[in-house]
């Protein structure tokens, strides 16, 4: 974080200062932000935020052992650190973000970028920043830092020497992106698609529409919202950001598009197109797995052009990216048994891309294996979408289909009423049971996807077959 004073900092969290020791209103604090009390250091912030299932105020005298320089409450605490205290620590975590942002940005030197969309935030966000890190300071969300703890923290984490602040934002219902976005008022938009994505929690996907367009409402005057083509809903988002008095640049697939891809062709070892911009044709070869990742690439190529990087430059950056993020169509395993663990997040865009992609890099003689988990936060739409997920699985001719998880049985029924009913698709209330199962199963030659939303837990069990087949 900036140096700030205590008493400035009290004043941007509208709190009110409890001085320990020393301290006085104008001693100063500079150290990282953090929720967790396990990252906290020497000098340090800590913001006391209650949860679910425990409450930062009980870690407060943890941290003052820790050397931290300053706690965040909701109340006092009995520790020997000095304290301010707020009405609501998370609204006074997005406070201070809101805060030290704009007192970077006045220095004239910082360009915020705004991610979201219902797929694919998170490796847009990835790609985006190589390209940047090279230009200058850049800070990206760690992982999928994008709700409203995650999204402060890595705002909070500018300095005066930051040139880029990419964000990105998600959203579990109306009105989320807004007052993310509001905290900081982008310069550029990314809007990468709108699916069904969380559907459950805004009421259908023109609720989703709706949502996401936050984004675009929320840039700056003058500013640049990064439009998917290819998209129908995302391309009416165009005629907001011209009443907003911000222009547009398109990727995609299509011929409309600014930055676009042809030619693309998947492989076991990534993903091949040319990029056509401004005239000029581009190969790109990404490390990284699955045909649906050009479309991330765009995105972060066109949103690094309208900050100023060349797209032949951006090619080169992003042709040393290895993988998106962990657990996202991560390679494990060996040439002899392949493991691709996709198991962080799925919808039913991302699933079905990632069959495909399966399909795709699946050569003669080799066995295609998918282990599906339950898609997450999909309302009323569960029940047919997993329909869906069984049926392109047999269509594709997935030779063996390992659905785990109860949330995720009407996907074996479907497969089976398909077709796939001599043993290709099986079920496990466990991953353990079906980590044991494939143990047996898998043969030399097998590529496996590994997919399910972050809840079904099935990240573990493909790092855990990762390690087995290493």
């Amino acid at each position: 974080m900036i140096r700030m004073t205590l008493a400035e900092v009290a004043d941007a969290v509208e709190g009110t200062l409890h001085a320990f020791g020393a301290d006085t209103a104008e001693t100063v604090v500079d150290g990282t932000v953090d929720t967790d009390s396990r990252l906290i250091g020497p000098g340090d912030i800590f913001v006391a935020k209650p949860g679910e299932t425990t409450d930062g105020h009980l870690f407060v005298p943890a941290v003052a052992e820790a050397g931290a320089a300053l706690a965040i409450v909701e109340h006092p605490v009995d520790a020997p650190i000095s304290q301010i205290v707020a009405a609501d620590a998370v609204q006074a975590l997005a406070d201070l973000a809101r805060t030290v942002v704009a007192r970077v940005r006045a220095g004239g030197g910082l360009t915020v970028t705004g991610i979201t969309g219902s797929n694919g935030k998170t490796t847009t966000k990835n790609l985006l920043a190589r390209i940047l890190q090279d230009e200058g300071e850049t800070v990206a969300p760690r992982a999928s830092y994008n709700n409203e703890v995650g999204a402060p923290l890595t705002m909070l984490r500018v300095t005066e020497a930051t040139r880029y602040l990419v964000s990105e934002f998600g959203a579990a219902g109306p009105g989320q992106i807004a007052r993310l976005a509001g905290l900081v008022t982008p310069d550029v938009g990314v809007v990468l698609m709108v699916g069904l994505a969380h559907a459950g929690g805004f009421g259908g996907v023109e609720a989703t529409l709706k949502a996401k367009t936050e984004l675009v409402e929320a840039l700056r005057p003058g500013g640049v919202a990064v439009l998917n083509a290819d998209d129908a809903r995302v391309a009416t988002m165009a005629d907001v950001a011209e009443a907003r008095g911000v222009s547009v640049r398109w990727f995609g697939r299509g011929p409309g598009a600014d930055v676009r891809a042809e030619d693309v062709e998947v492989t076991a070892s990534g993903t091949t197109c040319v990029v056509v911009a401004g005239g000029e044709r581009m190969p790109l070869r990404l490390r990284v797995l699955g045909e649906h990742h050009v479309m991330n690439a765009l995105a972060a190529l066109t949103a690094a052009e309208v900050l100023g990087v060349p797209i032949s430059q951006g090619i080169a950056r992003l042709e040393t990216v290895e993988i998106a993020e962990r657990w996202r169509m991560q390679p494990l395993g060996s040439e002899r048994v392949r493991i691709i663990n996709d198991a962080y997040n799925a919808s039913p865009d991302s699933m079905s891309a990632a069959l495909r992609t399966l399909a795709q890099i699946t050569g003669p003689g080799q066995r295609k294996v998918a282990v599906l988990g339950a898609m997450s936060e999909l309302g009323e739409y569960a029940g047919d979408e997993h329909d869906r997920v069984g049926l392109q699985a047999v269509r594709l001719r997935i030779e063996r289909i390992v659905v785990v998880g109860r949330d995720a049985r009407r996907l074996y029924l479907a497969a089976i009423g398909e077709g796939s009913w001599d043993g290709e698709a099986v079920f496990f209330e466990t991953a353990d049971e079906a980590y044991d199962y494939l143990m047996t199963e898998l043969r030399d030659g097998d590529r496996v996807l590994v997919k399910s939303s972050n809840v079904a837990g099935l990240r573990h069990l493909g790092d855990r077959l990762g390690e087995s087949f290493s």
